[in-house]
């Protein structure tokens, strides 16, 4: 059975072509770095504190050592790269020291104004990495996990939440960017469909996590910024229709790979995914 998974669908929609060599030739172009491992480690961090915070009591989860908690969560994806990669995955000890600063002045700002964005009085914890596994037609399945996944206590809405670090935050640009939004309007369709209601009671929200601010600014700066992308039913079918387009041709109807000949972009030389292969 074929599994569609965000990452995957989105690679197709910015580039058939980088598509084609990780999933049809399984060339595996992206390797990774610093900004992938430091994502992964600074989420699964927040997202230690989060389980303990609405499954415990504020009390213990303000006594976790989330310094310690994000040093070995960057080792170990600097470990596990470097056994998958080999000196492919190159991470200097300068870049780790760098980015770990970064991530304790994150965990700071977070643990001061945590309750603007999770409180236990409002909300209570559904699921962290929530699964999505959804059957589509042709013996294929949508797969996903959902970082945080919240209900609304007096309203009973539903909050998806994505987290994402980011050099200095999303700008106009990278909020209007479909390759970013996307995600979150799959997540609200999928999971509207596996806990059988509507998508009207479901919101999204991206929290972004800002690894530096502006020098020489005098008016106050956040580190963690909050951003909810339209996501209302034309937004929804408007990435859904795109999705069916990706499947019907990339995929059979036993749901196997069809093997397309995409070229490199027309303009590789402005496709980030494409040109430098």
């Amino acid at each position: 059975m074929a599994r569609i998974s965000y990452s995957q669908f989105s690679q197709w929609d910015k580039c058939p072509y980088t598509w084609k060599l990780n999933y049809v030739d399984k060339a595996e172009t992206f390797k990774g770095n610093i900004y992938t491992l430091f994502g992964s480690a600074i989420h699964e961090t927040i997202q230690a504190y989060l389980v303990c915070y609405y499954e415990r009591t504020i009390k213990e989860a303000d006594s976790l050592p989330l310094d310690e908690i994000l040093m070995y969560r960057m080792k170990e994806n600097y470990k596990q790269s470097k056994e998958r990669h080999g000196d492919e995955f190159e991470v200097s000890k300068e870049e780790m020291a760098e980015f770990y600063e970064d991530g304790i002045n994150i965990i700071n700002e977070f643990l001061k104004k945590k309750t603007s964005y999770f409180s236990k009085k409002r909300t209570e914890l559904v699921g962290i990495e929530m699964k999505l596994n959804y059957d589509l037609p042709n013996k294929m399945k949508f797969n996903g996990y959902m970082d945080v996944v919240l209900h609304e206590k007096k309203t009973g809405r539903i909050k998806i939440i994505d987290i994402k670090s980011s050099t200095m935050g999303w700008n106009k640009y990278m909020k209007a960017d479909k390759n970013k939004t996307n995600q979150l309007l799959l997540y609200k369709y999928f999971l509207s469909k596996q806990l059988e209601i509507s998508e009207d009671k479901i919101d999204v929200e991206y929290l972004i996590l800002k690894r530096r601010l502006y020098e020489n600014i005098i008016y106050p700066q956040k580190r963690i910024q909050s951003f909810s992308p339209a996501s209302g039913k034309p937004s929804v079918n408007k990435v859904i229709k795109r999705l069916q387009e990706f499947i019907d041709e990339c995929y059979d109807d036993k749901g196997k790979i069809i093997s397309h000949d995409y070229e490199k972009c027309e303009k590789h030389k402005k496709c980030r995914s494409c040109k430098d292969l």
